[in-house]
């Protein structure tokens, strides 16, 4: 979650953006063959090409699934994608696309340009090539690594095609117009212009609190503290991520989320002000596992009903 100067990576998605699947499908593929992506017989498996096998091995680590060095599923890829016993192994709940929009961008040594992007670019308008230049520039002043400029054009290439919904034509690939889950969070629009695209901070109604909830919990966990300045929420500051940032919100829907936080589950939180500085204060300690589990929980006993 804390970008370090001397881990980060770059382009190794293959070029093909996260789709619709590939989570599911390479966690269950794993869960039957350790050594899948290592397989023969893995684009026969996985339905795709060879490619495909190496990038959708990339985005299961990526999105914080995976471990980083072999194919052990760490334990929010079970919870959440496990076949039988899974919260959600189909990405059928927003709040799990939401949830891996979260791992995603605050993989600092995985997923290094999702995590620059919304963290610490913040220009609400901008072009493929603006951003490109962004990105080296930052990559320049901040990472140890010697990145070609090409690897960066891509990833900056790749993050607006993930979040923005594409426009199918005629002419277009099925398979290319498939949109990434992504791309439902609306986090990235077209802009003013054609070759312009907008990533402005809004109220986020669709963001469910319980997923705000386990940014902050994990956070917390992260920086090892039981309180926090609700700006370092808002801001991503000593190189950690914010949710605020992530999830681009205005301040008011952050401050609006964070009371809906403490109002629904009396006795874990509560804000207060010192020094005058609003701080957002951990009354119970809480797994962040535990709000997924009370979101899915509700949201299965509302099925049920």
């Amino acid at each position: 979650m804390k970008f370090n100067p001397g881990k980060t990576a770059f382009g190794r998605h293959e070029t093909f953006a996260l789709r619709y699947g590939w989570l599911s499908k390479g966690i269950q593929a794993v869960q039957k063959n350790a050594n899948i992506f290592k397989d023969d017989e893995a684009t026969v498996t996985l339905g795709v090409g060879k490619n495909m096998v190496a990038s959708i091995q990339y985005w299961l680590r990526a999105c914080q699934l995976m471990s980083a060095t072999d194919t052990r599923l760490l334990p929010i890829g079970n919870l959440i994608f496990d076949e039988e016993s899974g919260f959600d192994p189909y990405l059928e709940d927003e709040a799990t696309i939401w949830l891996v929009h979260w791992l995603l961008a605050t993989n600092a040594e995985l997923s290094t340009s999702w995590y620059w992007f919304f963290n610490k670019y913040h220009k609400p308008e901008f072009t493929a090539q603006e951003l490109s230049t962004a990105l080296s520039d930052w990559v320049k002043e901040n990472a140890k690594a010697k990145v070609s400029p090409s690897t960066l054009k891509n990833d900056a290439a790749l993050i607006p095609r993930m979040y923005n919904q594409v426009k199918i034509n005629s002419r277009a690939a099925i398979e290319e117009a498939l949109d990434s889950p992504l791309s439902l969070l609306r986090l990235i629009n077209q802009g003013s212009s054609a070759k312009s695209y907008q990533c402005k901070p809004m109220a986020r109604p669709g963001l469910p609190v319980s997923i705000v909830g386990f940014a902050v919990s994990q956070l917390m966990k992260s920086k090892e503290v039981v309180s926090i300045p609700v700006e370092e929420l808002m801001y991503s500051r000593d190189e950690y991520a914010a949710p605020g940032s992530v999830f681009r919100l205005t301040e008011s829907d952050l401050i609006t989320k964070l009371e809906c936080l403490i109002n629904d589950n009396p006795g874990c939180y509560e804000i207060r002000e010192t020094a005058g500085i609003h701080q957002l204060y951990q009354i119970q300690a809480i797994e962040p596992e535990t709000w997924l589990q009370k979101h899915y929980a509700t949201e299965n006993s509302e099925v049920a009903a």
